[in-house]
């Protein structure tokens, strides 16, 4: 089924995917604008992983500064090329990971990077409140933790604007964009008056 002028535009503006990426997507999918979202997503984040292991040190240091200057963030946001970290694209994206630090405080970049230490001080506290509530201790402990660490954890929290992907999913699809490895770095949250520690 051949995909209409107007629903490869629209795909394209909901995703910034290239024109045939979008066409051949809604093909696929046969018409369906959000299957083909759906394809889109997972075809960026195949191209993120096969470009997983290769070198990013070019980039960009992007800061955002809110609440009258009383709150602000620094974001590093490394990609291959010289050329991409200069693309105004790329530097949007930067400065709206920037916004979305600044917005949520995030505590660790990834899921990795969080200690076993504070999951287990966190485990223990969810055992407690399944005891309290009365719910079977393992399956609510484990979706609360889960339900945790998309908030403390940077690339696992919704994105600010549009809830229905996470900060990884618009880094992957912005690797699709720009065919190299785009990747979170470092962050840090200023409040006046302390600084929370860098992730990265």
């Amino acid at each position: 089924m051949a995909a209409s002028l107007e629903a490869v535009k629209k795909l394209r503006e909901a995703t910034s995917a290239g024109i045939m990426e979008c066409r051949k997507a809604l093909e696929e999918a046969g018409g369906d604008h959000d299957k083909a979202i759906a394809l889109l997503h997972e075809r960026g984040a195949a191209a993120a992983l096969a470009k997983e292991g290769r070198r990013a040190e070019e980039g960009a240091i992007m800061a955002y500064v809110h609440h009258g200057g009383k709150l602000g963030a620094l974001v590093e946001v490394n990609c291959e090329t010289d050329f991409v970290a200069r693309n105004e694209e790329f530097i949007a994206l930067a400065r709206e990971l920037a916004m979305q630090v600044a917005a949520t405080s995030p505590k660790f970049l990834a899921k990795e990077d969080v200690p076993e230490d504070y999951l287990a001080a966190q485990r223990k506290e969810f055992a407690v409140q399944a005891a309290t509530v009365g719910k079977p201790v393992e399956p609510f402990v484990a979706e609360r933790v889960e339900q945790h660490l998309a908030t403390v954890c940077l690339l696992e929290q919704p994105y600010i604007r549009d809830a229905s992907l996470t900060v990884s999913q618009l880094v992957t699809d912005k690797v699709a964009k720009f065919k190299e490895r785009i990747r979170v770095k470092r962050f840090v949250v200023y409040k006046l008056g302390q600084a929370e520690d860098a992730a990265g």
